[in-house]
């Protein structure tokens, strides 16, 4: 959603590059652009002027005139401003001491609070907690059918006494604010810890909306009320935020639908605006599509720095870790990685969602935003099945796959020989590249450098008196040679025999000792 955004201030970054003292000049420029990039992005403007105010002032200042680098001290206040327009610090859910926890969700209709609740409620089932859903929403048309399949998806119990409407020629029966009262007693009589309550919205703000939730509010007094807004909807919403702001007070944002392509700095604006921090964002359909939301991580992805802690925590959350330990222990044995580990790890890759979501949140992803756009997700699951055409033999000794099982493999997957065959060429560089990781080396260095501290395969070679590897190169007179040949023979014979407990005897043949066949190479003949 930030894509324009990020885009426009990585450029205005840029220009500062190799600059050993800014002017003034150049400081009010940089300002100018950062405005325009924001105004562009939809910000509201009194956040534009509030935030460029204060990059300027701090810019002209000796934070930057006595830094190493100017630029990269630029850089640093705009990263902090922008921080503090999002919230300054991550907000947490306040968690009743005793009794349910109740959370009320507020917002206009459309804007997602119905997906919200069941994104929610699986979020905090995964923290440990035990939550219920309660449906006080009975006036949107199959409002209470949506949240009983949102909970069946997060595996999350539903109240839901009455069914609602299925049309908006329906009249509605039932009262909200008893559902809600309701549900809290029920959660409180089940034990559960957690209790998300689904209100009712409308197209716009208007007088019966604000005294439903408001309603709502008094009846069940939630600890937490969460105020949902669609990051696409414009500038409206500030309007929006303060008139529920006004209305029912709300202690937290979530901003849903963060995956669009639309200009979503108005939803930026809106926890300076309120006052009130941004708590969670939601971007996409599926249930596991929501994240805690962190001012200094989103405003690391906006200027383009990545947001490697998310990316680890979420690791961390969906890699088995028994695996893991199988891999290193592999590693460490410098056992052969084959196509069952490669399967292994590509289906623990997966369980971390999208690869474009998670290649996004590396550090200059920006600069490599076509070719992102441009990967198919279906290339994952072709290369799965190609792997899964092979039979158990062949994904553990992939050098016997020759050119009539690689028709069968493309032939049972469904793609081309090519595709196989590209496959296998980049598996032998894994392969190849594991192996030096293995035994000691650097991919990529000059001379294949070893790590210190950790010795080849085999060991090293011995070095002659100068230092290197060469063997000495004999005499161009063939007669000088053949006695440098005789003799270089006679003083191996002779290290032999004295290893042997031997004396050095030149009338000594090996034959004498009758030994099996080819039994003498393993005595060095």
């Amino acid at each position: 959603m930030f894509n324009s955004l990020s885009d426009r201030l990585t450029a205005t970054f840029k220009n500062l590059r190799g600059k050993g003292r800014l002017t003034e000049a150049d400081i009010d420029a940089t300002v100018r652009e950062i405005r325009r990039a924001l105004l562009d992005a939809d910000v509201a403007v009194p956040v534009v002027r509030e935030f460029t105010a204060g990059v300027k002032e701090r810019a002209l200042g000796t934070e930057v005139s006595e830094a190493l680098n100017p630029s990269q001290q630029i850089v640093k206040i705009v990263n902090e401003e922008l921080v503090k327009i999002l919230g300054g610090q991550t907000r947490r859910i306040n968690m009743a001491k005793t009794g349910p926890t109740i959370i009320m969700l507020a917002g206009l209709q459309g804007a997602g609070k119905t997906t919200l609740a069941g994104k929610l409620s699986h979020w905090l089932k995964a923290q440990g907690h035990t939550p219920m859903l309660v449906a006080s929403d009975l006036q949107r048309p199959n409002a209470v059918n949506q949240l009983k399949v949102v909970g069946s998806r997060a595996g999350v119990p539903v109240y839901a006494p009455h069914p609602g409407v299925t049309s908006e020629f329906d009249t509605v029966t039932g009262d909200p604010v008893q559902v809600a009262r309701d549900g809290v007693a029920e959660a409180r009589a089940k034990l559960h810890d957690v209790v998300i309550v689904d209100t009712a919205g409308r197209l716009g703000v208007d007088a019966e909306l604000m005294a439903q939730a408001r309603n709502i509010r008094d009846a069940i007094n939630p600890h937490e009320v969460l105020f949902v807004i669609d990051a696409m909807i414009g500038q409206d919403a500030v309007n929006t935020a303060n008139a529920f702001n006004e209305g029912v007070d709300f202690t937290g944002v979530v901003l849903s639908k963060l995956d669009g392509d639309a200009r979503g700095g108005a939803a930026l604006s809106v926890a300076s605006v309120t006052g009130k921090p941004i708590m969670f964002a939601s971007t996409g359909e599926n249930v596991t599509d929501f994240e805690q939301f962190h001012p200094d991580r989103m405003a690391s992805r906006i200027l383009d720095m990545g947001d490697v802690l998310s990316l680890i925590e979420q690791a961390e959350q969906t890699w088995d870790k028994a695996e893991a330990d199988r891999m290193a222990q592999k590693f460490v044995d410098r056992e052969d990685f084959t196509f069952e580990d490669f399967l292994a790890q590509m289906q623990q890759i997966r369980k971390m969602g999208s690869m474009k979501k998670l290649l996004m949140m590396m550090p200059g992803a920006a600069q490599m935003r076509q070719q992102l756009e441009a990967f198919d997700e279906r290339e994952i699951d072709r290369v799965e099945a190609i792997v899964r055409s092979m039979t158990p033999h062949e994904r553990v000794a992939p050098k016997i796959i020759n050119g009539s099982r690689r028709a069968r493999i493309a032939k049972g997957s469904g793609v081309t020989v090519s595709e196989v065959n590209q496959l296998m060429e980049r598996f032998a560089q894994a392969q190849k590249m594991m192996k030096k990781l293995a035994n000691g080396q650097m991919p990529g260095m000059p001379g294949g450098m070893q790590v210190p501290g950790m010795a080849a395969a085999g060991g090293a070679k011995k070095k002659n008196a100068k230092g290197n590897n060469k063997k000495k190169k004999g005499s161009g007179n063939p007669a000088k040679r053949a006695q440098q040949e005789q003799a270089a023979q006679q003083k191996a014979q002779a290290a032999k025999g004295s290893a042997f407990g031997q004396q050095n005897n030149q009338d000594f043949d090996m034959k004498d000792m009758n030994l099996p066949k080819g039994f003498e190479k393993f005595l060095g003949n």
